[in-house]
């Protein structure tokens, strides 16, 4: 694949979700983990997805919770891909595997290679989530993982093209970088990350 992957995350109107589908994002994710200004219920979701093309993934976002929730959700909302940011097992992965649904696993640890927990798709994110602080990308200390990775953390319009630059990063993940508030997306963000990760 030669064209950066890009998912816009934190989605919670039509109308967001028509800004990141049509300003040609990969993949658009909902959050279902509780405590969060983005979360939405899985009516909300199903509907919001409702209007994607298949070409374009759909993420049901947890964090610690419960196999079955998960499941759950998952099945309620009818999205396609689930990713999980806490401390889930690999037993997880095997467990949400059935459906054909495309599994991410996000994590602040360094990670040697995506699919150790049998993962589609790894997202690499800064070791305070959801805090809008990015990695120091051009560390010693930052090691790029193999395979298909998403870079996330702190990213904004303004520094993923230096930050893809650096890393290496397969594709990239953005929330908090493209929002007027807190919890509030920014349709015209929205379009200039997409127009800078790939530039």
């Amino acid at each position: 694949m030669s064209e950066l992957f890009v998912k816009i995350c934190g989605l919670k109107t039509g109308h967001d979700v028509g800004a990141a589908v049509d300003a040609g994002a990969d993949a658009v994710g909902f959050v279902f983990a509780p405590g969060s200004p983005r979360t939405v219920d899985a009516a909300t979701a199903r509907a919001l997805a409702a209007g994607v093309p298949d070409s374009v993934l759909t993420v049901g976002v947890f964090r610690g919770q419960p196999v079955e929730e998960v499941r759950r959700f998952a099945e309620e909302s009818g999205v396609r891909g689930v990713q999980l940011h806490g401390d889930e097992g690999p037993e997880f992965y095997e467990a949400l595997r059935a459906g054909g649904r495309t599994l991410l696993r996000a994590t602040a640890e360094h990670v040697k290679r995506c699919g150790e927990y049998g993962e589609d798709l790894l997202l690499l994110d800064a070791p305070d989530p959801g805090s809008g602080k990015p990695w120091n990308w051009g560390s010693a200390e930052f090691a790029a993982p193999e395979g298909r990775w998403l870079l996330a953390g702190g990213l904004t319009p303004g520094n993923v093209r230096e930050a893809v630059a650096t890393t290496g990063a397969w594709g990239v993940d953005v929330s908090s970088g493209v929002e007027r508030e807190r919890g509030v997306k920014d349709p015209a963000l929205i379009r200039s990350f997409i127009e800078a990760a790939r530039g």
